[in-house]
């Protein structure tokens, strides 16, 4: 079997899985609509400018991924999966078959996360450069993925599993958290295309030393 159908099947295990238990959508879910429903019930009728939307609108993102995205490996772990995988897959196939599944629940996140936002903040929460936001959402779920799959591995193996994540994944996507705050403020504003690209370089470069450094480490996380 190449390594494409391999890391193929894998996803579609992930994917039936879940779609089978509904753990992490559940989870994703009801912490979405709580975050949304705090920050809505905290604001009342003030109307937050576009800086403080999109800083609200990533951090419901983050902390709503640390609650869904760390069960990657730990469910792995929990069904006594690990060793199977380990002896019919390749580390690289593994990797990147969970990265995939990572990026498809962020971007499945992120759409609930952006429809609630319209619809409660449907008079501020309005993109008017919606170029600038597709890529910072496409660019942002790829490197959330990139970081949650190499931290969900190293968590696995750890005994304190549930306070581990949050420690370790806000310092290493804090740079990222920022950038896509920022492009998704443009967004907001109506600034041009143009204006964004240095945020997009560093979303760029963001996701490559992540997924570079993940695969050289991967090899050694999983078979340790």
């Amino acid at each position: 079997m190449s390594a494409f159908s391999s890391t193929y099947s894998l996803i579609l295990k992930d994917v039936q899985s879940e779609l089978r238990t509904r753990y992490a959508l559940n989870a994703l879910l009801m912490f979405v609509v709580t975050a949304v429903a705090t920050i809505l019930f905290a604001l009342r009728s003030d109307q937050p400018n576009s800086t403080v939307l999109a800083g609200m609108y990533w951090v419901v993102v983050f902390f709503t991924a640390m609650s869904g995205l760390s069960r990657i490996f730990v469910s792995e772990e929990e069904r006594g999966t690990t060793m199977t995988l380990q002896l019919v897959a390749s580390p690289s196939v593994v990797y990147f078959g969970k990265l995939l599944f990572n990026t498809l629940l962020t971007l499945a996140l992120i759409v609930a996360v952006t429809v609630l936002y319209t619809i409660v903040f449907s008079g501020s929460f309005v993109i008017k450069t919606p170029s600038i936001f597709f890529v910072t959402v496409g660019l942002g779920s790829l490197g959330f993925a990139s970081a949650a799959t190499i931290i969900a591995a190293i968590v696995a193996k750890a005994n304190t599993r549930g306070t581990l994540y949050p420690v370790l994944s806000f310092p290493i996507l804090i740079v990222l958290l920022m950038t896509v705050m920022n492009a998704t403020t443009r967004a907001l504003d109506g600034e041009p295309f143009s204006e964004a690209l240095g945020d997009f370089q560093v979303l760029v470069g963001y996701f490559l030393v992540m997924i570079g450094g993940s695969y050289l480490l991967f090899d050694f996380v999983w078979k340790d």
